[in-house]
């Protein structure tokens, strides 16, 4: 545990000193715009109060990034929660001086606080996310992450384990199993590639498994077979030992925003919500949709005009490509796309059928024949799915969402699948941001349900960020 505990003392160590950077950077800044430094560097009259106002926020600042838990290793490498903690710290601090300055009627120079809160919160975040790269680049090698004992039914931890290794950013390397009460050895835990290090459902195995493994950290999940008080008397031992407990529930694709903890009893009690899109909701994305494809099609009219020619002069056909596509609850509606391949290329489907590369259902090749010249460059870039900006303008289409399947497709959807047609499908999604044409059908499928279940506009803002980044990297696009 010594290793790990020394990345979590050199992350803390980093994130004070840049912190402190930061934040000095900020307030010094907004002193020096607003009130101006001599050759010499010397204040006087009103001005020298402002030089201690400046010393007491920044420490203040500094103390305030700390108390609200911003630099926990937990936190870090994923998720929104550092961001979260970080703003909130940030805004709490200038209410405080807000009320201070009203309430004790201390003139305040509104321009030096104006300029103080934007900049220090930005370049907080900024370096936040700077060092979440870092970080990100050593976890993806191994490095600077939990070691994890999991706990529970062979299906559970199996699951757990693969789920971990798949999202090295979190920051969790599951190391060995322990399956309380569980003893006859199944396919799913051969297949993990983990030692099982225990089937007893007794305190002390447990914690001779945590030395075993040299664990700092233990994942509990569904089907563990303990007694809720062998359980409580485990994390009294974890505490002493300086070992962190974590609950994993069966409970997989729902986001952070649908889950509710109650307690009752002593017991903590776990609500999901059940997820809608209510009306309300639906009005914003739909203005959401039509503002940005709107203005989007507008500033990219010049680029549409180039790829329409582009496209005519490189091979005989249409400019366009109308395929159908199967929408909201199931209704049909045409689809556009700049055409990037041969005007025959769906009846030479057949002839390429033993070459597919796609995953299930989809359709891919690549190096397909049917592409040409002009039209590998669109599909590279994506810009063969420009013109679905008019699909989106109409209404057919949303900017973020699930992705348009065909009919054959849906025909041969499974009952849970055809979740996906309870929103409209997007020019882009989770299925364009996390690998396009390299996921696997399964994978297709789990991010369009999650989508489906957890959809908000902020996601929505943050998935059209991603795109971007995906866009230009064309990874996976062909």
């Amino acid at each position: 545990m010594g290793a790990v505990s020394d990345w979590r003392v050199r992350t803390a160590r980093t994130l004070r000193v840049v912190d402190a950077f930061v934040i000095v950077w900020a307030v010094a800044g907004a002193y020096s715009i607003r009130f101006g430094l001599d050759s010499g560097f010397a204040v006087s009259g009103q001005d020298s109060s402002y030089v201690w106002l400046s010393i007491l926020l920044a420490v203040t600042w500094w103390l305030m990034l700390g108390a609200w838990g911003t630099r926990q290793s937990r936190i870090l490498g994923s998720g929104p929660d550092e961001y979260k903690r970080v703003a909130a710290a940030s805004l709490w601090l200038f209410g405080f001086v807000a009320i201070f300055s009203y309430v004790f009627r201390v003139e305040t120079a509104r321009g030096y606080v104006g300029i103080a809160l934007p900049a220090g919160l930005v370049g907080l975040l900024l370096a936040r996310w700077l060092l979440r790269q870092h970080l990100s680049i050593h976890r993806q090698k191994g490095r600077r992450m939990s070691r994890l004992l999991l706990l529970g039914g062979p299906g559970a931890v199996a699951h757990l384990a693969a789920t971990l290794r798949r999202e090295k950013h979190a920051g969790y390397m599951p190391v060995a199993l322990y399956t309380p009460g569980s003893h006859d050895p199944s396919a799913e835990l051969a297949s993990v590639g983990l030692p099982v290090l225990g089937h007893i459902p007794d305190t002390d195995a447990i914690l001779a498994a945590i030395g075993q493994c040299d664990a700092d950290a233990i994942a509990v999940s569904a089907g563990v077979q303990l007694h809720p008080q062998t359980l409580r008397h485990l994390g009294w031992e974890l505490a002493d030992r300086n070992v962190g407990l974590i609950m994993a529930p069966a409970l997989t694709d729902i986001a952070g925003p649908r889950i509710h903890t109650r307690q009752v009893a002593g017991l903590p009690l776990i609500h999901v919500t059940t997820p809608t899109l209510e009306a309300g909701q639906r009005v914003a994305k739909r203005l959401f949709d039509v503002a940005v494809s709107a203005g989007l099609i507008v500033l990219s009219s010049p680029l549409l005009a180039v790829l329409a020619l582009l496209v005519k002069l490189d091979s005989p056909g249409p400019i366009l490509f109308r395929q159908e596509r199967v929408g909201f609850e199931g209704n049909r509606f045409k689809m556009l796309k700049f055409r990037s391949m041969v005007v025959d290329a769906e009846a030479r489907l057949s002839e390429l059928a033993d070459r597919n590369e796609g995953n299930g259902l989809l359709f891919k090749i690549k190096n397909d024949p049917r592409i040409t010249r002009t039209g590998g460059f669109l599909r590279r870039y994506s810009l063969d799915e420009l013109p679905q900006l008019f699909n989106v303008l109409s209404g057919s289409m949303s900017l973020v969402g699930p992705r348009p399947p065909l009919p054959k497709e849906v025909d041969a959807y499974e009952h849970d699948v055809r979740r996906r047609l309870l929103v409209k499908p997007g020019v882009t999604g989770l299925w364009q941001v996390s690998g396009r044409s390299n996921l696997s059908w399964q994978d297709s499928i789990r991010l369009d349900l999650y989508y489906v279940e957890n959809w908000s506009l902020a996601g929505d803002l943050v998935i059209l960020l991603r795109t971007a980044q995906a866009v230009f990297g064309s990874h996976g696009a062909y």
